[in-house]
């Protein structure tokens, strides 16, 4: 039997899989989650085989929640069960070591036998995903920017939480200057806040999870 954990934000998906799921006579839902942080709790407490992970959810998303489940139950297999197909979206899932992406719009045996090939130890992706990859790896990105340490010290700093003024204050700096170090940042990594500066400086390697 294999044993899924579903993670969702909407009530009425969380309740439509979990009625697939258990109809299955080989897989059994164990669980259900509707935050990231809850996702990663319940793997805590009890490792399902397979989790199916919604990627947009309020507070920690779809990916980063796959990072976190991952660090600490490595045997687990995640599927990323989605709306969304960018390719930024579809990159940063894999990045973080999801086993599938599947779309929610998918047939409904696409979808079990895509729980059960990841379970099996095999990559579950959908059409549309398994394109981009191809054409990700035909068209690869060119090398990641280089961040200075003290860019890197500042954002990784911002990834912890603290502001401008007291990233200032651990690293004995004016404000000024750690907005300014901020906006070098930005430029190089093509962004225009905080939030996704931590966020692609993940997806490129830049900051540790």
């Amino acid at each position: 039997m294999i044993r899924v954990l579903i993670v969702d934000d909407h009530p009425i998906v969380r309740t439509g899989l979990g009625g697939l799921v258990d109809a299955a006579p080989d897989l059994q839902v164990v669980g259900t989650a509707a935050t990231g942080e809850d996702a990663v709790a319940a793997v805590e407490a009890a490792p399902p085989d397979v989790v199916l992970m919604d990627l947009r959810m309020p507070g920690m998303d779809g990916d980063e929640a796959t990072g976190r489940i991952l660090a600490v139950a490595p045997e687990v297999r995640v599927v990323i069960l989605t709306t969304y197909e960018t390719d930024d979206a579809i990159l940063r899932a894999i990045g973080a070591g999801a086993s599938g992406y599947l779309l929610k719009a998918a047939p409904e045996d696409e979808l079990l036998a895509g729980i059960r090939a990841v379970a099996a130890g095999e990559v579950a992706l959908a059409p549309s995903v398994a394109r981009v990859l191809v054409r990700q790896a035909s068209h690869p990105r060119p090398p990641a920017p280089v961040l200075t340490p003290r860019e890197r010290e500042v954002l990784s700093l911002v990834a912890a939480g603290l502001s401008n003024r007291a990233i200032g204050s651990r690293l004995h700096v004016g404000e000024a200057t750690v907005k300014t170090h901020l906006l070098h940042v930005f430029a190089k990594l093509e962004v225009d806040d905080r939030t996704r500066a931590v966020t692609r400086a993940m997806e490129l390697g830049l900051l540790g999870r």
